[in-house]
């Protein structure tokens, strides 16, 4: 679940990235621009996907995971009506996930959940903060296999970045619908 001072931290980090135009409010989308990361996404998933199975490599299939999740972040994010810059795009996609998405994505998942009440909306808020923290816990991941740990990097993690990558890449794509 995300923590309250996580969510704050992350509205004072979306305003200092506008004001220094680390992300730009882009008023008019362009649905290239959006297929082009929503199709960016599912090559990264369907990469991970053949690495895993063939038991290539657990590095990459958790690299390919994340990115895949990167991706489609960004595709909602755009969505949103913003564009993030080049300049520590993960941190701010992160950010971004919280500020932007994290509403939408709680009332989605309140659809899944029709016959309960208010515990459904407990759940669809925990489910919702659950999900982006994913996001942030592969970023995490990525970047420590990716820069800090041998070849030996365990495939139960790789498994679980690639369940983790499918379900958010689904999650953001009914957002998208």
């Amino acid at each position: 679940m995300l923590e309250e001072k996580r969510i704050q931290e992350a509205k004072n980090n979306m305003q200092n990235y506008l004001r220094e135009d680390l992300v730009k409010k882009t008023g008019k989308t362009e649905p290239e621009i959006k297929n082009i990361l929503v199709n960016n996404s599912r090559e990264s998933l369907k990469v991970a996907d053949i690495l895993y199975k063939n038991d290539y490599s657990s590095l990459w299939t958790i690299v390919c995971s994340y990115y895949a999740m990167y991706y489609i972040a960004n595709a909602i994010i755009y969505n949103k009506g913003y564009k993030i810059g080049h300049k520590i795009s993960h941190k701010i996609t992160s950010d971004a996930l919280i500020v932007y998405i994290r509403k939408d994505l709680k009332d989605s998942l309140l659809e899944d959940y029709e016959l309960a009440k208010q515990e459904a909306l407990e759940i669809a808020g925990i489910k919702a903060d659950e999900l982006i923290e994913t996001f942030e816990l592969e970023r995490v991941k990525r970047s420590r296999f990716q820069y800090s740990m041998t070849k030996t990097a365990i495939r139960a993690k790789a498994k679980t970045s690639l369940e983790r990558a499918k379900r958010f890449v689904f999650e953001m794509e009914k957002l998208m619908g």
